[in-house]
């Protein structure tokens, strides 16, 4: 069930990726959602409502983790907003 306003009640994997954010500073990588099994769809939802932020840039990553020579990748990471937590608290 996709949320269309931030008191709406949510489905349970909204509920989780809120409540994961919610103790996670910096924020998540969106893929790391994808790979565990999260809908894109859910994430979209929770994006689209305004209770989590979508935030881009370039890392550098390891040579071991990836092949990329040490070169920069974009990634994007998931940050709850104040909305968000808000709607976890209630």
């Amino acid at each position: 069930m996709a949320p269309n306003a931030p008191n709406q009640s949510m489905g349970p994997d909204h509920r989780r990726v809120l409540k994961i954010l919610a103790k996670a500073p910096r924020g998540r990588d969106v893929n790391v959602w994808l790979t565990r099994g999260f809908r894109f769809e859910t994430l979209a939802d929770l994006v689209h409502t305004g209770l989590v932020l979508v935030h881009t840039g370039l890392v550098r990553v390891r040579l071991d983790t990836v092949k990329q020579r040490g070169q920069p990748v974009e990634v994007a990471r998931l940050r709850i907003t104040d909305d968000g937590r808000k709607a976890i608290e209630g």
